[in-house]
Parts: C-alpha cells; structure tokens; sequence
C-alpha cells in the first residue's frame, strides 16, 4: 500500500521526501528510522520517523539525537 507511511517502506519514502525538499533549500537535515513495538491496534509492528527539526523546521544544530 502506497499510503501507509507506518511501514519501513513508506516511512523510508517520506523520509527521503523530507531530505530531498530541505536538501533543495540548503538546510541540512537529520532523519532517522525507528523500528517500534507490535501494536495489537495496528495488527503490526510500526516504523517512526523522527528528526532534529522543531516544528517542522531545521535546526541548526545538525548533532546525532538518538
């Protein structure tokens, strides 16, 4: 599925698309994947996608978080 953003696949893509648009401004940028626990809600296990940026902005300490 396409739309489904919880699975690595999707979070991978969004992850680039995210890269990809902060790259073209010049503001570099710090995504990592983050495998969660099985959800007995979602029926699988969910992958996050999480970055230094504040509300949806670059920062400009680019340092490792996780």
């Amino acid at each position: 599925m396409t739309g489904d953003f919880c699975t690595r696949e999707g979070a991978q893509r969004i992850k680039q698309q995210i890269e990809d648009y902060w790259a073209e401004r010049g503001r570099p940028v710090t995504i990592n994947l983050v495998q969660g626990p099985f959800l007995a809600s979602m029926r699988s296990a969910r992958t996050d996608v999480r970055s230094n940026m504040v509300n949806g902005v670059p920062v400009a300490n680019t340092e490792n978080f996780a």
